[in-house]
C-alpha cells in the first residue's frame, strides 16, 4: 500500500487519505497522555478495552466532522459516515474529486481526477478496527494506560501481518456517547514513521443514513453506473 501515497502525493488530500489508508507499523502513544505509573495501572484498566469495544459497537450509526493531519501539517477536512455493519465514507466536501468510501466488505479510494480505483478487503486495513470492533479491537487491541480515568487509549494491530497496518485510538468519557465513550481521534503510522492523524468533532449519533451513502460513481465505467 506504500505505493498509494507517491501516487497521490500532488495533492495534501491525497497524501492524507494515502496515509489513511496505509500504515504499516505500530501508532506509538502520545507521550502525553503516558502517566509515570502507567504500566502499574494496567491490570486495573483492563476493563477499558471492553468498555472501548462495547462503545464502537453500540454505534448503529454516526455522523461526524473530521479533520486529517498529514506529518508535514497538511490539513484535508469532511464529513465521516458511519454505519454498521462496516460500512464508512470520507467526503471531502461536494467540489472534491476524492473519495474513500467502504461498503462493508471493500475499501476504495476513489480518484476522479485521474479515474482510479484502489481497493482493499475492510480486513486489510487499520479502519478494520472501527468497521469491524469485535473482531479487530478484541482480537488485536492493547490498552495503553494513561493519566486520565476519562482518557481510553487502545493500540490495534496484528503483529502477524504488519502489513495490514495499525491505528491508535482515543477515546474520552462521554455520557451522551453510546457505551459511554466517545472516539476523539486515531492516529496511523507507516513503516517510514510518518503519522497521519484524524480528530472528530460534533458526532451525532442514531441518524437516518441511506445504504446510497456508501456507493459511488465509478470513474472507470463509462455509464457511470453507482458501483
Amino acid at each position: 500500500m506504500m505505493t498509494l501515497i507517491s501516487n497521490f502525493r500532488t495533492k495534501p488530500a491525497r497524501v492524507l487519505a494515502g496515509g489513511l489508508l496505509a500504515v504499516s507499523a505500530a501508532a506509538l502513544p502520545s507521550a502525553a497522555l503516558l502517566a509515570p505509573g502507567a504500566p502499574a495501572r494496567a491490570q486495573s484498566q483492563a476493563s477499558d478495552l471492553d468498555r472501548a469495544i462495547a462503545a464502537l459497537r453500540d454505534i448503529s450509526t454516526m455522523r461526524a466532522e473530521f479533520t486529517q493531519t498529514d506529518r508535514q501539517g497538511q490539513v484535508a477536512r469532511g464529513v465521516l459516515t458511519l454505519k454498521r455493519p462496516g460500512k464508512i465514507r470520507f467526503d471531502y466536501g461536494r467540489d472534491a474529486d476524492l473519495l474513500v468510501v467502504s461498503n462493508g466488505k471493500s475499501l476504495y479510494m476513489v480518484d476522479y481526477e485521474v479515474n482510479q480505483v484502489e481497493r482493499w478487503p475492510v480486513k486489510n486495513s487499520p479502519l478494520g478496527a472501527l468497521l469491524d470492533p469485535n473482531r479487530d479491537v478484541k482480537r488485536y487491541g492493547t490498552l495503553i494506560p494513561t493519566d486520565s480515568p476519562d482518557v481510553v487509549h487502545v493500540v490495534v494491530e496484528d503483529p502477524k501481518k504488519p502489513e495490514y497496518g495499525a491505528i491508535s485510538l482515543i477515546f474520552m468519557a462521554n455520557s451522551r456517547a453510546p457505551g459511554g465513550l466517545q472516539l476523539v481521534n486515531w492516529v496511523a503510522k507507516d513503516a517510514q514513521n510518518y503519522r497521519t492523524t484524524v480528530r472528530l468533532s460534533n458526532h451525532r449519533y442514531g441518524v437516518s443514513v441511506a445504504e446510497s451513502t456508501f456507493t459511488f460513481r465509478d470513474p472507470r465505467r463509462s455509464s457511470r453506473r453507482p458501483k
